[in-house]
């Protein structure tokens, strides 16, 4: 565990998966306490956790779920490998991809291009139509693939982040290249597991829930421990556990806080039913929108029900 001594010194870190210009740098600029912070790029999830795990920073910035591709696989695993992290926040960033070159660089000259493959997957209808024949180069980042353009002449061309001129002397040859036009990626703000943070009425609880046995209905019983409580899930994703075929843990978010009776119900319904739930957080949405449980769920109703049940055993 961290030293309470270096608090201070790493009150302001903020690791982020890098280099500069990636769509997670431009989450990180949504925190408002990360103004004026330290940024320490990373290569993988994994190594970001470890740096907040260890205490080397405050709190970490993370790709979580795109609106085409779905869950970030990298962080969905590296989540459910430890009980230290609590999810603080959520953050959405349009993603929006340009061609970029170095100055004096035609269209027309363009025969290799380099980029993240979710980034070409969601590009390559444009390039097929404006570059039949192009070559694509994966890398581990957009960002990556633009800085690297400046460092080696292994590519002609980069798809990255609008913003990617304002860290690296480029040019953009083609804007808004990307086949879908609202695309999204959400980002979560992580850090070691302390207070929770207050209810705002526009809150988001993610867990982790490995199912009992492999039966007939498992699956079921897991959602009626938030149906019968009025909890709405805004997301819900298996991954293999992984240590034998057919065997899955599931990454839920539900609408509403844990200090939510509704919530806390249907997270105590998970305890009984499953041999492991992870808690990862109880945060404010990203969007704001005001979360309420459905049916006669509601604090006030959990409260008068809690009354007539204590009034009937006082009564025995």
């Amino acid at each position: 565990m961290p030293n309470k001594n270096s608090d201070s010194a790493r009150k302001r870190s903020y690791a982020f998966l890098g280099p500069a210009g990636t769509f997670t740098e431009l989450a990180v600029k949504q925190i408002n306490q990360a103004k004026g912070a330290s940024l320490i790029s990373v290569n993988h999830v994994s190594e970001a956790i470890d740096l907040v795990v260890s205490g080397k920073v405050s709190r970490a910035v993370v790709p979580v779920e795109n609106s085409i591709e779905g869950g970030v696989s990298a962080t969905l695993d590296a989540l459910a490998g430890t009980e230290l992290i609590r999810i603080y926040g959520e953050y959405l960033v349009p993603v929006t991809f340009n061609l970029v070159a170095k100055p004096g660089t035609k269209l027309s000259n363009v025969k290799t291009v380099a980029t993240h493959p979710v980034a070409y997957a969601q590009s390559r209808k444009w390039l097929l139509e404006k570059l039949p024949g192009h070559v694509h180069l994966p890398t581990t980042s957009t960002a990556s693939a633009a800085k690297d353009l400046l460092e080696s002449s292994y590519a002609d061309a980069a798809i990255a982040a609008p913003s990617i001129i304002n860290h690296f002397k480029l040019t953009t040859l083609a804007k808004n290249i990307g086949e879908n036009k609202q695309a999204q990626t959400r980002f979560i703000q992580i850090g070691l597991a302390g207070d929770l943070s207050k209810p705002t009425g526009a809150d988001k609880t993610s867990v982790i829930v490995e199912l009992p046995t492999d039966r007939p209905g498992s699956l079921l019983e897991m959602l009626e421990q938030f149906a019968t409580r009025g909890v709405n899930l805004t997301r819900i994703e298996s991954r293999p556990i992984g240590d034998r075929l057919g065997r899955y843990r599931f990454n839920i978010d539900a609408e509403g806080h844990v200090l939510d009776e509704s919530v806390g119900e249907a997270l105590a319904g998970l305890h009984r039913f499953s041999p492991k739930v992870s808690f990862l957080g109880s945060y404010p949405r990203a969007d704001k929108q005001q979360t309420a449980p459905s049916g006669n769920n509601s604090n006030g109703q959990y409260g008068e029900a809690k009354k007539w049940l204590d009034a009937i055993r006082k009564a025995r």
